[in-house]
């Protein structure tokens, strides 16, 4: 396999296929292929590893993309404005949040992954469940703006708003604590919880927070001001 990342924030990767090779997508994320390329959705690791990906709130299928006859290509982009960058799972394990996947080689092995601390799970804005990847190959996430990629040393930390997390490699690890005291949390602007990530391993964040850019834009959707007719329909700008 080789690939193509095209763009420059709102990327796509196109992916080119040999005879035989396979690439496993996250539903509805392709964008274009090749007129010889066969789609087959299914269920990773079968009915149980669907349902784990259902505990994601991701779909219970994956679509696995292969080339009839020949070699092809197949391209994917993500659902929010950011970047795209490859992960190689061979040297290691990585931890992304459950929105960060896209698409992965065949020997790509997709799992959940719990917090090492409960409360984490229950306090986090990403939610208690985190996916494992692992096996061999490449895999490619995206994230919401731009990437920030930190090497940290042994014991270094850092802390983020926990929505700008897209992973991080199995090494790192990973706790959800309060932001500050109480004037902090209801008068500073900040998110309630911060994530904290102590190294040694690879850290990537993203610049945008996906449920922030969401709530910016609620005010500039559409609204039906007529009293619930067809028409009246307008636009803030």
């Amino acid at each position: 396999m080789k690939h193509e990342i095209i763009g420059d924030n709102l990327q796509m990767v196109k992916l080119s296929l040999d005879q035989g090779e396979r690439i496993n997508a996250e539903a509805g994320a392709m964008v274009n292929m090749s007129g010889n390329m066969q789609m087959d959705s299914h269920m990773k690791g079968g009915l149980l590893g669907g349902l784990k990906r259902v505990l994601t709130s991701e779909s219970l299928f994956l679509t696995e993309f292969t080339p009839q006859g020949g070699s092809g290509f197949v391209s994917f982009a993500g659902n929010v404005p950011g970047r795209i960058f490859p992960v190689d799972v061979t040297k290691g394990e990585f931890i992304a949040q459950k929105d960060a996947y896209l698409c992965s080689e065949e020997g790509v092995h997709l799992d959940i992954a719990f917090t090492k601390k409960i409360r984490s799970g229950f306090f986090g804005g990403e939610g208690f469940i985190l996916q494992r990847l692992s096996g061999s190959g490449t895999t490619f996430l995206h994230c919401c703006g731009d990437i920030i990629e930190m090497d940290l040393a042994p014991g270094e930390v850092v802390r983020v708003e926990t929505g700008l997390v897209v992973g991080f490699e199995a090494g790192v690890d990973y706790s959800i604590q309060l932001a500050g005291g109480v004037k902090t949390v209801f008068f500073g602007g900040e998110g309630l919880f911060l994530t904290t990530l102590t190294g040694p391993g690879k850290v990537i964040l993203q610049s945008m927070d996906v449920a922030k850019l969401a709530s910016s834009l609620i005010p500039f959707l559409p609204h039906d001001t007529s009293g619930g007719g067809a028409g009246g329909i307008n636009i803030k700008i």
